[in-house]
């Protein structure tokens, strides 16, 4: 039986399709995105409801930009992401958002998705806080070696002090 129970889970997927529907950037199943790729590449919509996912939507040039939830999911939230997706990539990209600036860019878009969500939890939703986190610059290159080297830094040390605490925890449990 489902839960209507909140989660932090809100995301189940994130995709970025181009016009003929090919995957750009992907965290689901090629069905699945297909699917949902013939439901909205011609429709005026911002919302489809398919498959008992909620999937809100946004196109730009030959690009669309899909966030998906279950059928219980407030849309607000859902698009709340996209919109935060969509703005942090347009700065990144020079408002040039479209397949080929995108596919040259490609560190950026993942670290931009993993500031948003992670495992489906949405950390932010606020696009200057993503661009400040992953260190772009409007003056100068998008994003260089150097930010992205820094990027996977402070998410290894946040990872290792989380373990950290968590063993710490642990060890205190089992002492008492």
């Amino acid at each position: 039986m489902d839960s209507l129970e909140p989660s932090l889970y809100t995301v189940k997927a994130v995709f970025i399709l181009d016009n003929d529907g090919n995957r750009l950037l992907s965290k689901e199943q090629k069905n699945f995105e297909m699917n949902v790729f013939n439901k909205t590449h011609k429709a005026d919509n911002e919302i489809a409801f398919l498959e008992g996912m909620t999937i809100v939507y946004k196109s730009s040039i030959d690009l669309f930009f899909y966030v998906v939830g279950s059928a219980q999911e407030n849309e607000l939230m859902l698009m709340s992401v996209l919109n935060c997706l969509f703005e942090s990539l347009s700065q990144i990209l020079r408002k040039n958002v479209e397949r080929r600036c995108l596919l040259d860019n490609m560190e950026g878009v993942f670290l931009v998705v993993d500031e948003i969500i992670d495992g489906g939890v949405i950390l932010e939703s606020d696009p200057q806080q993503v661009l400040q986190k992953v260190n772009y610059r409007a003056d100068e290159n998008p994003l260089s070696e150097q930010s992205v080297a820094q990027h996977i830094t402070e998410k290894l040390a946040l990872t290792t002090n989380v373990l950290q605490s968590a063993k710490e925890q642990i060890k205190w449990s089992i002492l008492k």
